[in-house]
C-alpha cells in the first residue's frame, strides 16, 4: 500500500480501491458517504442506495446534528455523535474515509472530516476527488448495502477546533485570530442574496472561496498552490486562524487546506453567517449593498 502523508488527511482513489479489493473495509477501515443535496435537486440517501463504494455506509448529516438548534447542521452533542458513528461501525481505532457525490468533486466530505476531528478522532481522511472521480477512474461501485457491526466510540469535544458566536464577537475587537470566509465573493461582499438571506461578512474577515482549493477535476490542489493562495490573501498559517461560511460546511475546506500545509489547529465557526446574521449587531455585518444604499 502506498504511504499516506500528513496524517492521511487525504487518500487517493487508487489507495482506497486497493483497500476495497483486498477486503480491508471492516472494523479497522470504514468508508462513509457524507453526501447532502438540497432536497429539490437530488436525494443523497436514494443515490447511495443505488450506487456507492463497496462496504461504505451512509453518514446522514441531517441526523448527526443538533436537532434543537435553529441553525442548519450545528454540531451534535458528544453522546449523540458517539452513538451515531458507533452504529456505523466506527470505533476510536477505526481509520475513517469520507467522501461525497457532489459534482465539484468534494463538498460535504470535509465537514464530516472536521466533525470527526472536533470529537477527538485523528484517523480520518477525505477521498481526494470524491465519488465523481472514483467512478470516472473506473473503480468498483455497488448497490449492496452493508450492515457494519456496531462499535463503541468515545467522543471528546476538542474546543481548539471550534469557535462560538461569543468568541467571534470578542475577536472583532481583539483580533486575536484571523478569520477566513469560504463563501463566493458576491455573498461575502453582500452584493447577492444567500439562499434568501441578506449577505455580507464579519468585520476583518478575508474571503477565499472554498473552490479555490480544488482543481478543475475536483481534486485538492498541490500544497505549494494552496500555500500560495493563503499568501496572496495575507493569511499567515503560523498564526491562529478560524474559518466561517454560510452554515459551517465549506469553512471545513479552509481547515482541510490549511491542514495539508501542516496547520492542524484551524477552528471552524459552527454557526457561521446563518447565526451571525441573526445575532450580531448591525454594525458587525459588513455589506457593500448596505453601503451603496446609504
Amino acid at each position: 500500500m502506498a504511504p499516506q502523508a500528513l496524517g492521511r488527511a487525504l487518500v487517493t482513489a487508487k489507495w482506497l480501491s486497493e483497500a476495497v479489493r483486498a477486503g480491508r473495509v471492516g472494523s479497522s477501515l470504514r468508508v462513509l458517504d457524507a453526501s447532502w443535496y438540497p432536497p429539490q435537486e437530488r436525494n443523497a440517501r436514494q443515490e447511495f442506495k443505488e450506487r456507492h463504494i463497496p462496504g461504505a455506509s451512509f453518514f446522514d448529516i441531517e441526523e448527526c446534528r443538533d436537532q434543537s438548534s435553529p441553525y442548519d447542521f450545528m454540531l451534535p452533542s458528544e453522546s449523540h455523535f458517539a452513538d451515531y458513528v458507533g452504529r456505523l461501525g466506527v470505533s476510536n481505532d477505526t481509520h475513517v474515509v469520507v467522501y461525497d457525490g457532489d459534482e465539484l468533486g468534494t463538498f460535504y466530505a470535509p465537514r464530516a472530516w472536521w466533525m470527526f476531528r472536533v470529537f477527538g478522532h485523528k484517523e480520518v481522511s477525505v477521498l481526494n476527488g470524491g465519488f465523481k472521480n472514483w467512478v470516472k477512474e473506473g473503480h468498483p461501485v455497488t448497490a449492496e448495502v452493508s450492515q457494519p457491526s456496531p462499535a463503541v466510540f468515545k467522543a471528546k469535544l476538542n474546543t481548539v477546533l471550534l469557535k462560538t458566536f461569543e468568541e467571534m464577537m470578542q475577536n472583532v475587537g481583539s483580533l486575536r485570530f484571523q478569520v477566513v470566509d469560504s463563501r463566493p465573493e458576491g455573498r461575502f461582499r453582500g452584493t447577492e442574496l444567500d439562499q434568501g438571506l441578506e449577505s455580507g461578512h464579519i468585520p476583518g474577515a478575508v474571503n477565499i472561496p472554498f473552490h479555490s482549493f480544488l482543481t478543475e477535476t475536483g481534486h485538492e490542489k498541490s500544497i505549494e498552490e494552496i500555500q500560495q493562495i493563503f499568501r496572496e490573501k495575507n493569511v499567515d498559517l503560523s498564526k491562529p486562524l478560524a474559518a466561517t461560511c454560510r452554515k459551517g460546511v465549506t469553512a471545513c475546506h479552509i481547515a482541510l487546506a490549511a491542514y495539508l500545509c501542516g496547520k492542524r489547529d484551524v477552528a471552524v465557526y459552527d454557526g457561521s453567517w446563518s447565526e451571525w446574521f441573526h445575532r450580531a449587531p448591525p454594525r458587525y455585518k459588513v455589506s457593500e449593498l448596505k453601503r451603496n444604499k446609504g
